[in-house]
């Protein structure tokens, strides 16, 4: 794992944030960092717009290949691009799907059709995409989904039929990338196709839901034979679980950087909020705050030590195995933290409408943190089994 910087690197680092210092400011201001966990729904447009100044300066999806509009950045690159924007107050990116996720799963596995239709309006930050994995009974057992695909030989169309939920931000994305059942005898990881799907057709329907915060970052998705071309399908029909493992490599890889992005921009705030309000005189909270900022450097360390290896098809290394366990419970713990810091003022609403504060919407938020993704008990049968060796934990 390398833990310095060569004289490039530092130079690329003197680039990075002159381009944000002369570019996040003016009618860019207000969104300076915002975006965050429980603050997603915040000036939705304004962010939308930001992603397309990103395109216009060359600095979405750096770590693509050149060859896809990248600057095929290295990974000690991408991790100083996101230190600098961090640093910076960048908002949170809703193109983080898409670039992250969709877009080098359909490097690695998509066909040269699809890379030519779908990668250049991730690159652009016009086309914004959701994710269709989990259902009410597909959870963290990914495996069980029961969401079908049929191909319709008629229309060469496939067809697609089910409930997704939990789905972030859907109500503002064009596309989805949906794990269907092409075969409707198969079961578990069997028989699962890996689909690039539009969202505005009449066969979606879009459903918020609302969180303990009061607003709907996340929706239901529920699809009614809606369609996509025959050629949407990334890899063949049986293919859609090794797609999605794929794509959960790349979710515990590169994009984690973001994911710590918005983290130091949470700490940062409370940090300051602790000197403000003296809270940071009292030994315990100090202690907190410095456990908080060791357990966050521990997290960037170990994001270095699994990108480290180079790997571009998404296979998980073992050392990402224990990444959302660690994020998820480290993140819980800060946004109780956040509150005692508040102190009295973390249980009181400030003024009609009575609206969250930031720091309070991140504290309800972060409860769903050891859930969504797989649970906190998922993710120790992973390690264990997955990384560790042990024997499988019994089954019915």
């Amino acid at each position: 794992m390398k833990l310095s910087f060569s004289k490039q690197d530092e130079q690329f680092r003197a680039e990075v944030a002159a381009w944000l210092q002369a570019n996040l400011c003016g009618e860019y201001e207000t969104i300076r960092w915002r975006g965050g966990p429980g603050d997603e729904h915040m000036y939705v447009e304004e962010r939308k717009a930001w992603e397309r100044k990103l395109h216009e300066g060359g600095w979405t999806c750096i770590g693509w290949p050149e060859a896809h509009g990248g600057r095929g950045a290295s990974i000690e690159q991408q991790v100083i691009f996101n230190e600098e924007y961090a640093r910076a107050g960048g908002p949170g990116r809703i193109g983080h799907i898409g670039e992250t996720l969709a877009g080098p799963t359909i490097i690695a596995f998509g066909s040269d059709q699809q890379q030519q239709r779908f990668l250049p309006g991730i690159l652009r930050g016009e086309e914004f995409w959701c994710q269709g994995y989990s259902e009410p009974s597909a959870g963290s057992d990914l495996a069980n989904v029961k969401t079908r695909a049929s191909f319709d030989s008629d229309t060469q169309q496939w067809k697609i039929s089910g409930q997704k939920v939990w789905t972030s931000l859907a109500h503002e994305s064009q596309y989805c990338f949906v794990i269907a059942r092409t075969d409707p005898d198969s079961v578990g990881h069997k028989g699962l196709g890996f689909f690039l799907l539009a969202m505005d057709q009449a066969g979606v329907d879009v459903r918020p839901i609302e969180q303990l915060t009061g607003t709907s970052e996340f929706n239901e998705v529920f699809f009614d034979e809606a369609r996509c071309g025959a050629n949407d399908i990334v890899g063949l029909p049986g293919d859609g679980w090794k797609v999605a493992m794929g794509l959960l490599g790349f979710e515990r890889g590169v994009s984690t950087l973001g994911q710590q992005m918005l983290f130091q921009n949470e700490l940062n705030e409370i940090v300051a909020l602790a000197k403000r309000n003296g809270a940071a005189r009292d030994p315990a909270l100090r202690a907190r705050i410095a456990d908080a900022h060791m357990g966050l450097r521990i997290m960037r360390y170990n994001s270095m030590r699994m990108l480290s290896g180079g790997v571009d098809d998404g296979a998980l290394q073992k050392s990402a195995m224990i990444y959302k366990l660690y994020w998820a419970s480290w993140h819980r713990n800060l946004g109780k933290l956040a509150m005692d810091v508040l102190g009295d003022e973390s249980e009181i609403l400030e003024a009609a409408p009575y609206q969250l504060g930031r720091l309070q919407s991140m504290y309800l938020f972060t409860r769903s943190d050891t859930i969504y993704g797989g649970t906190n008990q998922i993710q120790r049968n992973i390690i264990a089994e997955r990384a560790l060796g042990m024997p499988r934990e019994p089954r019915g």
